[in-house]
């Protein structure tokens, strides 16, 4: 996995290939009940209430806490070309889905390689002061436990296709 941070364009990047091929990759990354499997990092779990992925839908979900507390956020997709990118706005909310601004522009690009699928992840946030909080929050080691846990789930899928 590739993590770097760009302070002057506040700009994270993120790239990971995972041993699975696109489709199983993408349905990951755009259907609720894949997503929740592995979205929060652990022991933390993801509870989306709303998913409507096309352009000018948005996906309003919860982090939940091991003692149950939430923190909600939105993401309002901007750009879908399938199987290729997304785009979405994201921004953290209350559980009534009101947003709490600055958000962050998240790009989502995706390579089939045949066995194996690179995702390749920009996020631009609105303000350093953002990003620097975001990052202090311990965003870097949540980021690296959620892809290990896709990661895992996409192996058990791709055993479990292949069973079948």
């Amino acid at each position: 996995m590739e993590f770097i941070v760009n302070k002057e364009t506040k700009t994270v990047s993120i790239t990971k290939e995972f041993a699975a091929g696109l489709d199983l990759v993408w349905d990951a990354y755009t259907k609720a009940e894949l997503l929740d499997q592995w979205w929060a990092p652990k022991p933390f779990i993801s509870r989306t209430k709303i998913l409507n992925f096309e352009v000018g839908g948005r996906r309003f979900y919860a982090m939940v806490g091991p003692d149950g507390g939430e923190r909600w956020a939105v993401q309002k997709y901007t750009s879908i070309t399938p199987k290729t990118n997304f785009k979405f706005f994201n921004a953290f909310a209350d559980a009534d889905e009101n947003l709490q601004l600055p958000g962050s522009d998240w790009n989502f690009d995706f390579t089939d390689q045949g066995e194996t699928t690179t995702v390749s992840v920009s996020i631009y946030n609105e303000s350093l002061e953002r990003m620097e909080m975001i990052l202090a929050s311990g965003f870097t080691e949540g980021v690296k436990v959620q892809l290990q846990n896709l990661e895992e789930l996409l192996a058990t899928l791709s055993a479990s296709k292949r069973a079948a």
